[in-house]
């Protein structure tokens, strides 16, 4: 029997995504992907799932963080990105960081040698041109070319949303100074395999803190084109300089907290601290963590080379800013991810106002799930609102526990998205704890039902 090919367009982590969950219900796919014939601002490669930003999904921990709920729910599901992030996988303590090189190459391998999947390298500008008998998804994510954001912004009849997006520096490990910064994760927390030293860890004093401050203040900053001078910033990625105007002590209780850490120099907490993370399997790149900026590049090397540790760092990359592009999903896609007004097109991904490399492939995984059932002559419901997934489909859609389309905006995922539910009886700071695990093992279960698999008892 014929089947219709689908169009994915972008072949990012959602596109990825949506692509794999298409073909495992035997749809064929013709994935278009502009690069390496059109390039982004932020991309190096013609991978597909190339990470430009950090290289870590955050939090593993299912159990008391939404976001390594969102983990164990993909994985539950079928993800191509969580089964290509555990082989490429780099220390990085609770966290699972990935090497970006060895990641996007599994990705890009998976899709290219799938007998269902046609990659296409050429850019697509026009949405008009697919027919309402033909089946689209828009992946294009933050980076979507300009050409295709007017034609969405002629078939929606409203203005897409935009922020910045901010890339942080990647420095070559052997140019850390050790006999300054020290290797330990907060708290000695372990990660996989018991690991207590993913991160390494640059010490400042008072007089260091504020003259790094000082100097962030007073440095050079890239400069705007037109178009982007009134876009505003996502408050989850803002740019180190950025939050240093928001007042002195702002970056020590943002990305330079010293809370959990002991400078084995001095056995006492600094004052502020600088944190790298392993950014590559060889251990031979790491990147500054929080650390997205905006200043001109020569500022950068200046400034960062002033963090005890790092007075001699050779940088591998240094940081960026691009803007990132999203609709106003409540008012323009329904629960389905369809366009109101063409809904023979899909959006999946970060376009959908979702910020995050997790949130995003798994927009674009429920979003591929949806077409595989309506490839198969089905409808598949929602997932329910308990679950991490749900949560995230209610947030752009403008469903339960959503903000709604007035005061739209990106988001991570977090426990504030979920429907409450009754706290365990347990008192003091375990009680918080106690009510994640709670939302966590209630969001298995019920992802059981979707899914209809045994995933709550293969998480627990």
């Amino acid at each position: 029997m014929h089947r219709p090919v689908w169009h994915i367009i972008g072949a990012g982590l959602a596109g990825s995504e949506a692509a794999w969950a298409l073909v495992q219900a035997g749809a064929p796919v013709r994935l278009h992907e502009m690069r390496p014939a059109r390039m982004t601002p932020a991309h190096k490669t013609d991978h597909c799932a190339e990470l430009v930003c950090s290289n870590s999904f955050r939090s593993d921990d299912w159990e008391h963080n939404a976001v390594g709920l969102l983990h164990a729910e993909m994985r539950c599901a079928g993800s191509l990105v969580m089964a290509c992030a555990g082989p490429a996988q780099v220390p990085a303590g609770a966290a699972l960081a990935v090497d970006r090189d060895v990641f996007s190459a599994a990705v890009t391998d998976a899709l290219h040698t799938h007998p269902l999947i046609e990659i296409v390298r050429t850019e697509v500008t026009d949405l008009s041109a697919f027919s309402v008998n033909e089946r689209v998804i828009v992946a294009t994510g933050p980076l979507t070319s300009d050409a295709l954001a007017t034609s969405i912004r002629e078939l929606t009849g409203a203005d897409a949303l935009a922020f910045f997006d901010a890339i942080a520096p990647i420095v070559h490990a052997d140019s850390i100074d050790h006999s300054i910064a020290w290797r330990q994760s907060r708290y000695d927390k372990p990660g996989p395999g018991g690991d207590t030293a993913a991160y390494v860890n640059c010490p400042l004093d008072k007089d260091q803190y504020e003259a790094f401050v000082a100097a962030l203040l007073a440095a050079p900053k890239a400069e705007f084109r037109d178009w982007e001078k009134d876009t505003p910033y996502f408050e989850g990625c803002l740019p180190i300089e950025v939050m240093a105007e928001r007042g002195a002590e702002t970056l020590r209780f943002g990305p330079m907290k010293p809370v959990g850490l002991r400078d084995p120099r001095t056995g006492k907490r600094p004052y502020a601290v600088v944190q790298l993370r392993q950014d590559n399997a060889l251990g031979t790149l790491f990147n500054l963590v929080g650390f997205q900026t905006k200043l001109k590049h020569g500022a950068q090397q200046e400034i960062f080379r002033t963090i005890p540790g790092l007075e001699s760092a050779v940088f591998a990359r240094l940081g960026g800013v691009h803007r990132n592009t999203f609709l106003n999903s409540p008012t323009l896609l329904d629960a389905q991810l369809r366009l109101k007004t063409a809904p023979h097109i899909r959006f999946a991904g970060q376009v959908t106002g979702v910020e995050g490399y997790v949130e995003s492939a798994a927009l674009g995984l429920v979003a591929g799930r949806y077409a595989a059932a309506e490839a198969l002559g089905r409808t598949l419901a929602p997932p329910p609102h308990t679950t991490a997934l749900g949560a995230l489909i209610a947030h752009v859609t403008g469903g339960h526990m959503s903000a709604g389309a007035g005061s739209f905006q990106p988001m991570n995922i977090n426990f504030g998205l979920f429907p409450p539910i009754e706290a365990p009886p347990v008192r003091g700071k375990e009680r918080g704890r106690a009510r994640k695990r709670a939302l966590a093992v209630r969001a298995l279960a019920d992802l059981d039902v979707w899914l209809g698999t045994a995933c709550a008892s293969a998480a627990a």
